[in-house]
């Protein structure tokens, strides 16, 4: 059984980054353990903390190690990822040396309201990624755009088509991942 992590860089109530993503779910094998990661209430990072962690830093660390592979969905901020976002990136790659990410499979899903897919999000978050030596599937892409026309009033994603688009990218991120889970 393979562990996978979900974060959303969104924290907003019914986001439609939480939407994407589990749609993206639905595709993943059906004894696939999926934990979400509540990113909302981390401290900002601050290396002055390394010595002596606060407790949420140290909780997070756990949960992140305990995972076998990470699906990531996000929203464009200011053209960058969200700050909640990078936080949980920084939290669990710190401090230096001691970074859970390494070796992690990864998915890297991107979404807008507009025409946009969150394209530039999709790729800061790639770059974060690279640094910290988690693979990242390549194809298909996933940028989605114009969620709100795909998504119901709570985030969930109702397009049968971009259902199905999703849930085939997480079958083929499960597939993807088994090449690197030992």
């Amino acid at each position: 059984m393979t562990k996978y992590g979900v974060i959303v860089g969104s924290i907003r109530k019914n986001s439609y980054s939480k939407g994407v993503a589990e749609a993206i779910v639905a595709g993943l094998p059906d004894d696939a353990e999926v934990t979400y990661l509540n990113i909302a209430k981390l401290p900002l990072y601050n290396q002055d903390y390394d010595a002596d962690s606060p407790v949420e830093y140290t909780e997070f660390r756990q949960v992140v190690a305990a995972q076998d592979a990470f699906i990531f969905v996000t929203p464009e901020h200011n053209r960058s990822i969200p700050a909640a976002l990078k936080n949980a990136l920084d939290v669990a790659s710190r401090p230096w040396g001691q970074s859970v990410w390494g070796g992690k499979p990864a998915l890297v899903a991107s979404q807008s309201i507009s025409g946009n897919s969150g394209v530039l999000a999709h790729h800061v978050l790639r770059q974060s990624l690279v640094f910290l030596d988690m693979p990242t599937m390549q194809q298909p892409e996933l940028y989605i755009g114009n969620t709100d026309k795909l998504a119901d009033e709570n985030g969930h994603i109702t397009n049968e088509d971009t259902q199905s688009f999703l849930a085939g990218a997480g079958k083929q991120f499960s597939e993807f991942a088994a090449k690197f889970i030992g």
